[in-house]
């Protein structure tokens, strides 16, 4: 067998890109805790949706207005939101970091925040005080961790965390709540701010680029989603669900790339459209913004004038729209603005599609030059040349490049060589859905078609990399994180997860081991 590398500590390296690799990872965790609740969302946004009193089919007794027997309408909306939700999320973020003990006492210190709020949404406060619980219980454990005589574990353990729960109930109650509602509270005024003084799309200045280095998840579920559901259970829908699921600026970006790149990137470029407008599966476009970092310009542009749109036509969504297709946008639509949600699409991508396609013409006949007929993967490489990195260490896959093929040349190259058998091979991104998904199930079909057995190709979260996976194959961007997670492993990075050259070479890499 062929083979790979995995490149040796850089520190250099690791120091430049240590801060965007922390808030990716904190944005990941934060993903880990709201991605497998998210069809509690659309549920409760159903039930908006429906029955709230500017619903489609107004019912009081599930909307909570009104009054059944002289006793005032508790309903539905109100409840998921204020407890369910919170909790679940809570819940989530317990299990991660201390399984099933851990989620059980990052409730109870939840549910203090959540009474002690008095009614303002505590999602904030469930991200925080789920996974602390959890850290706190963790750390007690260690204490008499293999002291307690047989016979006593379970006293001692339910104890434990009963004492600990009260504690840390009564801890977010009286002190945690009220710090925790005057930040969503400054949070809120400061969206209404924006809002009132139609400086909100000055937002897409953060949002579109963050979008393109996996940063989003941060801004998106730490903020954006509770200050939406806020906002929804005030007046029934919500701008701020659509400032970072709109699929404009990303199929804007796409057709300027079908119509008017050259090479690889105008192959996969039609492809690309189907699986980020129809599928949802954003990170798609990311490495085609990549490619040429002055597309940026086009992405905030775009995705401003979406958010001015939507300001204009005062229109929202009534839950997050996830995964970020066009049908999902839709779906959480309020009534009252379908026109605005539409245009609010049509225009960004227009926009978008305008300011790619302006760069994209004008430096067509450097393109062609670049070599490779100016594709995909010669601008990365001449991307990644100009950062300095090694092209060949076991990242070069993301260039087409090839590994060191034994020992002396590894160390030549600074990289260290492995000879692993690949059984367990994972696609890795930021939340272990969509775009990593859809790379393996490519590969999957490539690695059937080629005859090979033995050969399992999963996708995890990077976050749940467990360090026995033989070779990772990530976005370039996530590469660093997932070497961090298991840096025994082969990794590959690939540019497009949809159309990689680096699968051929995997399959190789596959038929000769």
């Amino acid at each position: 067998m062929t083979t790979s590398s995995v490149a040796a500590p850089d520190a250099p390296a690791k120091s430049r890109g240590g801060a965007r690799v922390a808030v990716q990872k904190f944005g990941t965790f934060l993903s880990g805790m709201v991605m497998p609740n998210i069809a509690i969302f659309i549920a409760w946004g159903i039930i908006t949706a429906f029955f709230i009193e500017t619903g489609w089919t107004p019912v009081g007794i599930l909307g909570g207005f009104g009054e059944t027997g002289g006793v005032a309408n508790i309903g539905l909306v109100g409840p998921i939101l204020t407890y369910l939700i919170p909790l679940a999320i809570a819940i989530q973020g317990g299990r991660m970091v201390y399984e099933t003990r851990g989620a059980v006492v990052g409730s109870i210190m939840t549910m203090g925040v959540i009474i002690g709020a008095n009614g303002t949404t505590m999602i904030l406060g469930a991200m925080i005080c789920g996974p602390l619980g959890a850290y706190l219980i963790k750390q007690i454990d260690k204490i008499w961790d293999g002291k307690i005589k047989p016979g006593f574990e379970m006293l001692v353990n339910n104890y434990a965390a009963g004492i600990l729960g009260f504690a840390l109930a009564m801890v977010g109650f009286f002190w945690l709540a009220p710090l925790f509602k005057l930040i969503a509270e400054g949070l809120g005024d400061a969206v209404n701010f924006l809002v009132q003084h139609s400086l909100l799309p000055l937002a897409s200045v953060i949002i579109e680029p963050a979008k393109v280095f996996f940063l989003n998840n941060a801004i998106n579920h730490g903020v954006l989603d509770q200050l939406g559901a806020d906002q929804v259970k005030e007046s029934g829908k919500s701008i701020l669900f659509l400032l970072e699921a709109n699929p404009g600026p990303g199929l804007g970006i796409l057709l300027a790339f079908t119509f008017f790149g050259v090479g690889i990137a105008r192959s996969t470029a039609p492809g690309a459209i189907i699986i980020q407008f129809l599928g949802g599966i954003h990170e798609i476009y990311f490495p085609y913004v990549l490619q040429k970092p002055i597309l940026f310009i086009a992405v905030i542009l775009g995705g401003a004038t979406g958010v001015a749109t939507n300001v204009a036509f005062h229109s929202g969504l009534v839950a997050p729209a996830s995964p970020g297709s066009i049908f999902a946008v839709l779906g959480a639509t309020a009534k009252d603005s379908f026109v605005g949600v539409i245009l609010s699409v049509i225009l960004s991508a227009a926009v978008s599609f305008a300011v790619a396609s302006f760069f994209l013409l004008a430096t067509r006949k450097r393109d062609r030059e670049l070599g490779n007929d100016g594709d995909m993967s010669a601008a990365m490489a001449k991307l990644q040349a100009n950062k300095g990195r090694d092209v060949n260490s076991a990242t070069a896959g993301l260039l087409g490049g090839n590994a060191p093929a034994n020992s002396e040349e590894a160390a030549a190259s600074g990289t260290t060589a492995t000879a692993t058998k690949v059984q367990n091979l994972v696609f890795a991104c930021d939340a272990g859905m969509g775009s990593s998904a859809m790379g393996a199930s490519v590969l999957r079909n490539k690695i059937k078609k080629a005859g090979i057995e033995g050969v399992t190709v999963t996708n995890k979260a990077i976050a749940n990399l467990s360090g026995d996976e033989d070779l990772i194959i990530t976005q370039e961007e996530l590469t660093d994180r997932a070497k961090q997670k298991n840096p025994n492993a082969q990794h590959v990075s690939v540019g497009n997860f949809m159309n990689a050259p680096q699968y051929d070479q995997v399959v190789d890499q596959l038929k000769n081991q």
